[in-house]
């Protein structure tokens, strides 16, 4: 993971390794949704740089709940 200053990209593909949906902004909006079917909550991010600190902390919260709830990992 980025130690800081992260893009849209690095949060795609940490989505990505661990099954998670990452689906970009559609119909005029500005935030990316992040959602996973083990979660009820969809997270969204805003796409515009820079990515703020809360949202990444928001993002690895999502990220360890999936993992809590036993999804494993993708290679």
């Amino acid at each position: 993971m980025p130690a800081g200053d992260w893009t849209i990209g690095d949060i795609e593909r940490l989505c990505r390794s661990y099954g998670i949906d990452c689906k970009p902004p559609s119909g005029g909006g500005s935030h990316y949704k992040v959602a996973h079917d083990a979660v009820a909550d969809i997270l969204t991010i805003p796409a515009r740089r820079p990515i703020k600190p809360k949202y990444i902390r928001l993002l690895v919260s999502f990220v360890r709940l999936v993992i809590t709830l036993g999804v494993r990992r993708q290679t």
